[in-house]
């Protein structure tokens, strides 16, 4: 894998942006298109992707949801668009994380070592499935299935459910979700909302009424023994 793919059209911005993760020790490299940067990670998949939302060719939430049909890479959008349409469209197109311009170099390495460790570490409890009725979880397998069949989900998404998973009938609220799937001591808990209810489409036969990934009001979310 080649480090981390900057979907960027401004010119100074994504040779500023690269620049500055190899100085904080990321190999980077940009393109100018979501065509190319799809193309790119087709051809020479990357650890993680950055995509800019306003792209000459399509917007970047339609690049984001290409890319998901091959390829559970990381995805961190880094956009100027910072109201919560944007934020929250974004992260169900499959984003995983979301960071406003001007961007903070410290605060997004900080961000993609915590995606790495995420993407690297072994998800691995003390069963090797966990069942919830017609819904099984396979932590070492890394597979998900419903009614028997595979459900094809995120990184990110496999690791929230692992998480609740480890402690069913458990609530766990948003922030230690946060921390424990994402890395963050701090961050932005629609990331979480969001997750869960792209998870909600993929294994609940009746989303708006969950049976498996319930919200516990007030307190945070679980998944049901």
């Amino acid at each position: 894998m080649s480090g981390v793919l900057l979907i960027e059209d401004d010119d100074r911005i994504r040779l500023s942006l690269a620049m500055a993760l190899e100085d904080e020790g990321y190999t980077a490299h940009g393109v100018a298109t979501a065509e190319e940067g799809i193309a790119e990670q087709r051809r020479q998949p990357a650890e993680t992707v950055l995509v800019d939302l306003m792209l000459p060719d399509m917007d970047g939430f339609e690049c984001i949801r290409q890319i998901r049909r091959f390829d559970d890479v990381p995805i961190v959008v880094v956009s100027a668009k910072g109201d919560t349409h944007d934020i929250v469209a974004a992260l169900e197109a499959g984003a995983d994380d979301y960071i406003v311009k001007p961007v903070a170099v410290k605060e997004l390495a900080a961000r993609l070592r915590a995606l790495r460790r995420r993407a690297r570490a072994v998800t691995g409890p003390a069963l090797d499935v966990h069942a919830f009725g017609d819904l099984e979880v396979l932590p070492l397998a890394g597979e998900v299935r419903l009614h028997s069949e595979p459900v094809l989900v995120t990184r990110t998404e496999f690791q929230l459910l692992c998480e609740l998973a480890d402690h069913a009938g458990q609530v766990l609220s948003r922030q230690q979700l946060l921390e424990r799937v994402w890395g963050y001591e701090i961050g932005d808990e629609r990331l979480v909302d969001v997750h869960v209810g792209r998870l909600r489409q993929k294994i609940e036969d009746t989303p708006g009424k969950p049976q498996h990934l319930v919200t516990v009001r007030g307190l945070g979310y679980k998944l049901q023994p």
